[in-house]
C-alpha cells in the first residue's frame, strides 16, 4: 500500500502557507479585541468637548443619548472604531491629525453609523463565515495531501484562503461605504457641514500616498476600506447638495478643540517636540496650554505654573486652567497651595468626578486630618457619578483606612480590583467588607454584588481552561 507523499515544492510551501493561514484565522478571531491592548485616557475637558461635539449627531442618529459613550484611547495612530455596545473609541492621534472640530465630528458621525447598522454583530457573523471557509479548505487540503496529491492540497488551501479573505474584505468595504452615507445623514440632520469630513478624507488620502499605498482601482481588492479617492468623490456629491454644506463652523467649539488638541499634544509628546511645535514666541492660549503640560512633564514646575498663570490671566474662571495649576502645585509637593484652585475647579464643574478626585487627593496629601471629612464627601460624590474611577476609589480607601473604617477601606479596594480584573483580590476584599458592614446597607449590598461578579468571572476563567 503506497504511503501518502508530497512533491518537494509542496513540502516546502505547505507548512509556511499553513502557518500563514492559521495566523489569518487567529486574526479574525481577535479582530474586535483592540481595546484590551490599549489604555483609556481620561481627561475632564476632553471628555466634555467630545460629548458636546457628539450630542447633535447622536440625536440625529436617533440613538438614546445616555447610552452612547465617546472614549479617548491613548494611542497616537489616526483611528476611531466601535467594538461592541454603543461606545465610540477615538484615538488621541486622530485629534492631533485633525485641524478642526468639524473634521472629528465627521469621524464620529461615521462611527455612529456602524452602531446603528449593528456592524459589530454582523462583523462577528461574517468572521465566523470566513473562518468556516478557511477551515473547510484546510480540511480539504489535508485530505488531498493524505491521498498523495500535494499540489492539489496546496491549491485547495490557497483557494479557500483567497475566498475567505476576498469575502471578508468585500464585506468590510461594503459596510464602510454604507456607513459613510449614514454619517452624512447624521451630519445633515444635525445641521453640520460635511466640509470637515471631506477635508479629513483628503488628508488620509495624502497620507496613504506618502506611505506608498496605491490608489489604483485594482488595489481596492485587498483593502478593508474603500479607496479614499472613491469615498471623497461619493461624499462630495452628497455633501455639496446638502443645505448644511455652507454652514460655518461653531467658533466656540473650534476654540475649545484647539485648546484640547494642544493640551493632549503637550501631555503625550516628548517635551522637545512640544517646544518645537509651540515655541515660546507663540503666546496663544493653545500654545501656552501645550507648553504648560510639557514643562510639567519635563519637571520644570515653575515654568509650568507661569504658563498656567498666563492662561488664568485671560480667563480666571476657566475650570480646566484652574485644574492645571492645582495639578502642577499638587505634584510639586505643594498640596495646600493647590487646594483653592482645585476647590474652585470642582465647584465650577459641579463636582466633575475627575476634577473632584484630584481635589480629594490634594485634601488627603495635606496630611491634615481636619481635611479628611471634606475629602470623603468629595470623593464619595465623585464615585457616585462615576463608579469606573479607580483613582477616586483608591483615595477614598485611604480616607477610610486613616479613619479606622477597615470594612469600607476593603470595599474601596475591591472596587479598584474588580475594574482591574484582579478577581481573586476583589473577591477576598469584598467578602471581608461584607462581613464587617451593617447588613442591608447600600455598601453591604455593593460588597455582595462585587463578590458575585468576581466569583462569576473566576468560574468563567476556570471553564475556559
Amino acid at each position: 500500500m503506497p504511503t501518502a507523499s508530497l512533491s518537494s515544492t509542496a513540502k516546502e510551501r505547505l507548512p509556511i502557507f499553513g502557518a500563514y493561514l492559521l495566523a489569518f484565522i487567529a486574526s479574525l478571531a481577535f479582530a474586535f479585541q483592540p481595546v484590551a491592548a490599549q489604555s483609556i485616557l481620561r481627561d475632564a475637558e476632553t471628555e466634555a468637548l467630545l460629548n458636546d461635539m457628539a450630542a447633535p449627531l447622536i440625536e440625529a442618529s436617533e440613538l438614546e443619548p445616555g447610552n452612547v459613550e465617546i472614549v479617548l484611547i491613548n494611542d497616537t495612530s489616526i483611528n476611531a472604531f466601535v467594538a461592541g455596545g454603543q461606545v465610540v473609541y477615538v484615538h488621541a492621534g486622530l485629534i492631533n491629525a485633525a485641524e478642526t472640530a468639524n473634521e472629528v465630528q465627521g469621524v464620529i458621525a461615521h462611527e455612529l453609523g456602524h452602531i446603528t447598522a449593528g456592524h459589530v454583530v454582523r462583523f462577528e457573523e461574517r468572521t465566523r463565515s470566513a473562518q468556516g471557509i478557511t477551515i473547510l479548505s484546510l480540511l480539504l487540503g489535508v485530505g488531498a495531501a493524505l491521498a498523495g496529491a500535494g499540489d492539489a492540497a496546496l491549491g485547495a488551501i490557497m483557494a479557500g484562503q483567497q475566498a475567505a479573505l476576498g469575502s471578508f474584505l468585500a464585506f468590510n468595504r461594503n459596510q464602510e461605504a454604507s456607513t459613510d452615507l449614514a454619517g452624512a445623514r447624521y451630519l445633515s440632520g444635525a445641521g453640520i457641514s460635511g466640509r470637515g469630513s471631506i477635508k479629513f478624507f483628503e488628508r488620509l488620502r495624502s497620507l496613504e500616498i506618502r506611505r506608498g499605498f496605491s490608489q489604483a482601482d485594482e488595489a481596492a481588492y485587498g483593502r478593508t476600506h474603500p479607496l479614499s479617492g472613491d469615498r471623497i468623490a461619493t461624499l462630495r456629491e452628497v455633501y455639496e447638495k446638502d443645505p448644511a454644506w455652507d454652514t460655518p463652523d461653531d467658533p466656540e467649539l473650534q476654540a475649545r478643540f484647539e485648546r484640547v488638541r494642544a493640551k493632549l499634544y503637550g501631555y503625550l509628546a516628548e517635551p522637545k517636540r512640544t517646544f518645537n511645535l509651540y515655541p515660546e514666541s507663540d503666546t496663544s492660549d493653545p500654545a501656552r496650554y501645550a507648553r504648560a503640560y510639557a514643562f510639567h512633564k519635563d519637571a520644570q514646575m515653575d515654568r509650568a505654573i507661569a504658563e498656567a498663570d498666563a492662561l488664568l490671566a485671560t480667563d480666571p474662571d476657566n475650570p480646566y486652567y484652574l485644574e492645571l495649576k492645582g495639578q502642577v502645585l499638587l505634584e510639586s509637593g505643594r498640596p495646600e497651595e493647590a487646594l483653592p484652585h482645585l476647590r474652585r475647579a470642582t465647584d465650577l464643574t459641579l463636582n466633575q468626578p475627575l476634577i473632584a478626585s484630584m481635589f480629594g487627593h490634594a485634601l488627603i496629601a495635606t496630611e491634615d486630618e481636619t481635611n479628611f471629612a471634606e475629602a470623603e464627601r468629595v470623593l464619595r460624590a465623585a464615585v457616585a457619578r462615576d463608579r469606573f474611577n479607580p483613582f477616586a476609589w483608591y483615595q477614598l480607601g485611604v480616607v477610610y483606612a486613616e479613619r479606622g473604617d477597615i470594612p469600607r477601606a476593603r470595599l474601596a479596594s475591591a472596587e479598584q480590583q474588580v475594574m482591574a480584573r484582579r478577581y481573586p483580590e476583589a473577591l477576598r476584599n469584598a467578602q471581608a467588607a461584607e462581613a464587617g458592614l451593617p447588613r442591608g446597607t447600600p455598601d453591604w449590598i455593593r460588597a455582595q454584588d462585587i463578590s458575585l461578579q468576581a466569583r462569576a468571572e473566576l468560574e468563567a476563567l476556570r471553564d475556559r481552561r
